[in-house]
């Protein structure tokens, strides 16, 4: 998708500084800090938020529970945009757990008031146990809707462990750095199915077929139809297959375009009779 967005040409970039005065900046779909914020604000730049709604909903909940002077506690990966863009936009110290055991070295200094809120690309297998710990250590503990976890994320996972369980090898397309390609071949892994996640049909080993009768492939919530497609080639190139698509949940949850862009559209006029 880089790829894609780079040949009609995008630039991509890591800080701030890296973009020139007379470029317009765009905020990615992980969200930024409000340190970023002011310093485009500063600098005067043009911006386009382009901020995933539901990853705008996390940070408008984590500042309401350190409003309200919370212990604010965010489940996620070290690292991830995603997660730096939250911690940069709830006040006062955001407490990171990625796993069961991390919940038992927290230190909380009012145990009555304590919140989580989420990543918005982990899905409700891999949060649950987490939750369950730290409502295990603090009863009162506060959160959000379900509702907040991304969708696409969910019903991947949902769609991948019916797809595995009907496949003698299971191929994941994205990026070996996304957390939801990565939590799909576990999926895979899971159920004892041989499962690779791959960049593109490029990396498929024919090996892998080697005494295999069905492979199941799916994608990252970021990878392209395209990869899809010419994965499925590359099968065909290398065998007569049968191609079964498997039923899913609709998806019908719609986003409206940044301000910045609506701004640009011309809107009908209408005219009396």
């Amino acid at each position: 998708m880089v790829d894609s967005l780079r040949a009609k040409g995008a630039t991509f970039v890591e800080e701030l500084d890296e973009v020139p005065d007379e470029a317009i900046a765009i905020f990615s779909a992980h969200g930024v800090s409000e340190a970023v914020e002011e310093t485009a604000r500063h600098r005067k730049l043009p911006t386009i938020d382009a901020t995933c709604p539901l990853v705008s909903k996390v940070h408008k909940a984590g500042r309401a529970y350190a409003d309200k002077n919370y212990s604010v506690i965010l489940i996620g990966h070290a690292g991830h945009p995603e997660v730096e863009g939250i911690r940069g936009r709830i006040p006062g110290m955001v407490h990171l757990v990625s796993s069961v055991a991390d919940v038992a070295g927290l230190t909380i200094p009012d145990p009555e008031r304590v919140a989580y809120v989420t990543q918005t690309t982990l899905s409700l297998d891999d949060t649950r146990e987490i939750i369950q710990s730290l409502r295990s250590r603090f009863p009162k503990l506060e959160g959000p809707d379900v509702k907040n976890i991304c969708y696409a994320t969910q019903n991947r996972q949902v769609a991948a462990r019916e797809l595995a369980s009907r496949s003698d090898l299971f191929i994941v397309l994205g990026a070996s750095n996304s957390s939801n390609s990565n939590r799909l071949r576990e999926i895979g892994v899971a159920l004892a199915k041989p499962s690779y996640l791959i960049d593109d049909a490029t990396a498929f080993d024919p090996a892998w077929l080697e005494g295999v009768d069905s492979v199941g492939v799916t994608a990252g919530a970021s990878a392209p139809e395209e990869l899809v497609q010419e994965l499925i080639a590359r099968l065909r190139e290398l065998a007569t297959i049968k191609l079964e698509i498997l039923d899913g949940i609709i998806e019908r949850v719609d986003f409206k375009l940044p301000d910045e862009l609506l701004a640009s559209i011309p809107q009908p006029t209408s005219s009396k009779q």
